[in-house]
């Protein structure tokens, strides 16, 4: 599976579960939230100007994608909302890795670079890392309609966060051909 077909199949509104642990406080939390993959044609103008501010050709763009979420944490009565827009940059050598470009749309933050691998399981392997903080995403289909997503988080202060997110289907678009192939590769 390529990353575009991967983002594709992601594609549509999606009810996400996720459990936290915080390892060193020996604490667990779950969170519930809505989830909207929108898939951006790489001329998009968010995805040219996310790739110029990365100072990279935009011409090198695989594909673009904005997700934005609404939800709740447990014994919070905040809502959390917000959205991103992640963009790849396949290697030159190795289509199945590449950059992820990623912008914070609600925020002031700056945007970071991370990678992404997809393996021959057809698992997209995230990772970022800056000054602080270092964090890995494993995402994968159990079927077209569920996705699941496990994440470590690793602070410089020695905070520790692991993370299992299931991931539901509630609408919009998949793409039929990827669709029947994650199914199969189950």
């Amino acid at each position: 599976m390529t990353i575009e077909e991967f983002l594709q199949l992601s594609a549509g509104k999606w009810f996400s579960h996720r459990t936290s642990h915080d390892l060193a406080l020996k604490k667990s939390k779950s969170g519930k939230s809505d989830v909207i993959v929108e898939i951006l044609p790489v001329d998009h103008p968010d995805v040219v100007k996310l790739c110029q501010q990365h100072q990279i050709e935009p011409g090198r763009a695989s594909c673009g994608a904005r997700v934005s979420w609404n939800g709740t944490v447990e014994a919070d009565a905040t809502k959390h909302t917000g959205s991103t827009v992640l963009v790849t940059v396949p290697d030159q050598n190795k289509s199945n890795e590449g950059q992820l470009l990623q912008e914070i749309v609600y925020t002031e933050e700056t945007p970071f670079t991370g990678r992404y691998k997809i393996g021959s399981d057809d698992v997209l392997t995230l990772t970022t890392e800056s000054e602080n903080v270092w964090a890995e995403e494993r995402l994968w289909f159990a079927s077209p309609n569920l996705r699941m997503r496990a994440s470590t988080l690793k602070r410089s202060g020695g905070f520790t966060q692991a993370s299992f997110t299931s991931e539901i289907r509630m609408g919009g678009s998949q793409a039929a051909a990827p669709a029947s192939q994650a199914a199969k590769s189950v």
